[in-house]
């Protein structure tokens, strides 16, 4: 029997991967905790290495693999005339690198609605964050330290506190300390 093995990506540390290739007996598994937009993924990187002619890659759906075209295609192309077998277990779709125009038109037309997808998503959120900004909302992180705690780490500041002291004084990273700084320059 051919060796079978997986691929995982969740976009963030914090999102789950327990879903994806559950329940395949697979030899290993390669995790990516990224953004697919780049091919720049040690998991992935190690996983292309990994494979050999007769292995079976599976994947829970294409774009785990890539949120492009070309980098799919182009990915996919590679292991395929490397002589390893691609299984795309949402989207049911086997590819083996035989000449078969339906396999690269399904390639095609599935890699081109992940890239619209992923466009989609990135119009939405530019969208949203200009109309919080529209709306006067805050975005990114609160401040750590209010008014009052910035103008008393400026005058112990003043007075020859240390930037490390101040930092263990209110329990904050001596970046911040120095960022409270420069901004009153």
């Amino acid at each position: 029997m051919a060796p079978h093995f997986g691929y995982i990506r969740v976009s963030s540390t914090d999102q789950n991967s327990d879903r994806q290739l559950e329940g395949l007996d697979l030899e290993e598994i390669f995790i990516d905790k990224v953004s697919a937009m780049t091919r720049d993924r040690p998991g992935l990187q190690q996983c292309l290495r990994h494979l050999r002619k007769g292995d079976t890659l599976h994947l829970h759906s294409i774009d785990r693999l890539a949120r492009n075209l070309f980098d799919l295609q182009k990915i996919v192309s590679d292991l395929t005339e490397k002589g390893v077998a691609i299984h795309f277990h949402k989207e049911t779709l086997i590819f083996t690198g035989q000449d078969n125009a339906m396999q690269k038109l399904q390639l095609q037309m599935m890699g081109a609605f992940a890239e619209f997808e992923r466009s989609l998503i990135r119009e939405r959120q530019r969208e949203g964050i200009e109309a919080a900004r529209a709306r006067g909302k805050h975005l990114g992180r609160h401040a750590i330290l209010d008014q009052e705690q910035q103008v008393q780490i400026l005058k112990k500041r003043k007075s020859g506190v240390t930037p490390t002291a101040l930092a263990k004084e209110y329990k904050v990273s001596r970046a911040t300390i120095y960022n409270v700084i420069k901004k009153s320059l």
